[in-house]
């Protein structure tokens, strides 16, 4: 059963929702990100390089055959959804979106169009992998004998270690057969000055928010995949070739994409 939604304490969909330019959000979600953009004033540029990387990362996995994608952490809907890039490729590409929070679900739910059939929307939670993988919505479109794309963009440093994060990423590797893609991005201070780490660690006071650098992000999937070329980068430098694109300080995140042998 979904939980009412609760206006007065911030939720990572919706901050970044607000960082995106977009309007489905409360006044907790925007003081929380009006705190850490007083920070780290490049936010809303991390934000909108995240996106820009799912798009091309998807498109990728996709460019190698794969027709069903696993999207956690997907967020409230905002131009470029993850089902409007592969279906872009093939109409027939099916999406299984997965978040915990009910403002997402009922925008997802009203906002998610595309071939009919082949999106679902489950709210579930990544700290729990057995159900989403068992729910009944995501079986009826992903065939687990056919290769996954599974899509952890921005959303793996909310989970604690004590949460388990690795056991979390082995489970969901471990359901998906030879021959599927991850792509993940995750948040990082290697590259930033210790004063504005500083100044994060004070606005991150509940410990929900764990940066990880690029090491440790390449520990967490270990050698159950095969990272492809360029490796374990900034976001903003995947694939990228922009000469224009963001500095990896001003982005803060980390990206790799992977195949699973």
């Amino acid at each position: 059963m979904t939980e009412p939604i609760d206006s007065s304490r911030p939720h990572p969909a919706r901050r970044y929702n607000y960082w995106l330019g977009g309007k489905d959000n409360f006044a907790a979600d925007r003081e929380s990100g009006d705190q850490i953009a007083a920070v780290t004033p490049s936010i809303r540029t991390a934000a909108l390089e995240n996106r820009a990387f799912l798009g091309r990362a998807a498109r990728h996995i996709a460019e190698q055959g794969v027709r069903q994608f696993l999207d956690i952490g997907t967020g409230i809907p905002a131009p470029g959804n993850t089902h409007e890039v592969v279906q872009a490729i093939d109409p027939a590409t099916r999406v299984v979106y997965v978040d915990n929070d009910p403002l997402v679900l009922a925008h997802a739910r009203a906002l998610l169009s595309g071939t009919p059939g082949t999106i679902a929307y489950l709210d579930a939670d990544l700290r729990d992998p057995a159900a989403i993988l068992d729910h009944d919505d995501l079986r009826a479109l992903i065939d687990f004998s056919r290769p996954v794309g599974l899509l952890l963009i921005a959303v793996l440093h909310f989970v604690r270690d004590d949460e388990d994060v690795e056991g979390v990423v082995t489970k969901l590797l471990d359901r998906l057969p030879a021959g599927s893609w991850v792509a993940a991005s995750h948040a990082t201070y290697e590259f930033m000055p210790a004063e504005v780490v500083a100044g994060l660690a004070k606005a991150n006071r509940d410990g929900r928010f764990v940066p990880r650098d690029g090491g440790r992000l390449r520990e967490l999937f270990g050698d159950r995949v095969e990272i492809v070329e360029p490796g374990v980068v900034s976001v903003a430098h995947w694939h990228n070739d922009d000469p224009a694109r963001a500095s990896a300080a001003d982005v803060m995140c980390n990206a790799l994409v992977a195949r699973k042998h």
